[in-house]
């Protein structure tokens, strides 16, 4: 089986040090750090997002499931726009797709403002379906963009790298809503709002949604600069094949050796689960420290905080660990602890559920990028459609949280709600030990 060959360098020379396995090669070091800046970018959205149903419950007076509408369209975007991404990747190339991606999700942050003019709740979904398909396209361009920039023992490292800039932007983009977005909500409840003149309530809705809108927009302005950068720097070229009758999809036949390859598509299976299980995990977050210390939004949005830090901290000490230890089996052993911290979230309620819900976020750290990694290896040259199927996974966002409200509003215990994620750990967990190894070449196991 063909496997992906590591990028010749702007010179068109390959790069120097594949032989010995170095994690980044000479010649590559200024597009890796172009590239993991898209990571910290798309994480600050990520979470900056999932503020929003704890600002949008307060605001629209809603109730959980309404509220996991905007995850609904984030994720749902996801999955519509991945596959379109990977046939544009392949007829175009990696750095393309960086672009079209930035430009999408530019594009769906200034659209925060006419949503906050015109104050209606689908306005503001859909600019979020537009900002979350340009992310799409950029993480189905960017993650296997990064694992092939060098030799491909250590791609999965490699992407453990980069992934351990995204909950930098995820911290800096819950730093953005406690200041600029949940500190403007007025502490006026569902009844309270309810109660008030209606010209009165709609002045306070539009000064809150235009604090919503601020942060979306000011990123969206940066991030003009960031598509410029990228647009001006010598990128390693990178696409499936050198000719255009090459570059032809062959979609049905791509999807067909997929399917039959289980590690990949147990990999596709646990990424559903993983995705939903973090957005859930920190969508209802904010959420549950309300409730079980009685605070308000920007009170209990420190715990989501220290839930990203201990995320980030992680993320690079597991990359660290994957020196000694296999992936699959650090995989293993975080999935059967966020079990436990499940467990006490759910039954246990007040600091030590607290405390258990901000270990889950430690336990998570390495999820995505070594399913991920763990899933593409020795695709060859369905590497990109088998990328695009791991970002598609990303609609376990929609599926699982809108899942979660539900068992949420049920219960009327959003406590009993995180048995949803614990769910999903439990499928990790068999995938990492059961499913990926699967239909690999034999040389490549011993280093899963």
């Amino acid at each position: 089986m063909s496997t992906a060959t590591p990028l010749s360098s702007p010179n068109g020379n390959p790069p120097a040090g594949a032989s010995n396995h170095r994690l980044l090669p000479p010649g590559i070091l200024w597009p890796f750090i172009l590239l993991t800046s898209c990571f910290a970018w798309w994480g600050l959205a990520n979470n900056m997002t999932d503020t929003l149903l704890a600002a949008f419950k307060r605001i629209k007076s809603m109730s959980d499931f309404q509220t996991s509408l905007i995850q609904i369209a984030f994720y749902g975007s996801y999955f519509c726009f991945a596959l379109p991404a990977a046939m544009f990747i392949k007829r175009f190339s990696y750095k393309a797709g960086v672009l079209l991606g930035l430009a999408l999700f530019i594009a769906g942050g200034l659209l925060f403002y006419p949503a906050s003019l015109t104050m209606e709740y689908w306005h503001f979904l859909a600019a979020l379906y537009i900002l979350a398909g340009g992310l799409s396209i950029l993480e189905t361009a960017a993650n296997p963009y990064v694992v092939v920039l060098g030799p491909e023992v250590t791609g999965t490292q490699r992407l453990n790298l980069a992934q351990s800039f995204n909950p930098i932007g995820s911290i800096l983009g819950v730093l953005l809503s406690k200041l600029f977005i949940l500190s403007e909500l007025r502490g006026l409840g569902a009844e309270e709002r309810a109660a008030l003149p209606p010209a009165e309530l709609e002045r306070i809705q539009a000064g809150e949604l235009e604090a919503v809108m601020g942060p979306y927009v000011a990123v969206s302005l940066v991030l003009l600069v960031i598509w410029i950068l990228i647009a001006s720097a010598r990128m390693p070229h990178a696409s499936d094949q050198s000719s255009s009758e090459d570059r032809s999809l062959n979609l049905l036949p791509a999807i067909g050796r997929l399917i039959r390859n289980r590690h990949y598509l147990w990999g596709v299976i646990a990424q559903f689960f993983y995705v939903g299980a973090q957005i859930g995990v920190w969508s209802f977050t904010i959420r549950y420290v309300m409730g079980e210390l009685n605070l308000n939004e920007e009170q209990s949005s420190t715990y989501y905080l220290a839930a990203l830090v201990l995320f980030s901290v992680a993320r690079f000490v597991c990359t660290g660990l994957m020196s000694y230890f296999t992936p699959r089996h650090i995989l293993t052993a975080l999935a059967v602890l966020a079990i436990g911290c499940c467990l006490v979230t759910a039954f246990a309620g007040g600091y030590p559920g607290v405390i258990a819900l901000v270990a889950i976020s430690g336990c998570m750290s390495l999820m995505f990028p070594t399913i991920y990694g763990l899933a593409i290896r020795g695709l060859g040259d369905d590497t990109k459609i088998g990328g695009s199927g791991l970002i598609m996974a990303i609609l376990g966002g929609a599926v699982i949280t809108a899942l979660q409200g539900q068992v949420s509003d049920a219960t009327g215990n959003i406590g009993l709600s995180y048995l949803v994620p614990l769910a999903c750990f439990v499928v990790i967990a068999y995938y990492a030990l059961y499913e990926s190894t699967k239909d690999l070449p034999k040389r490549m196991q011993a280093t899963q």
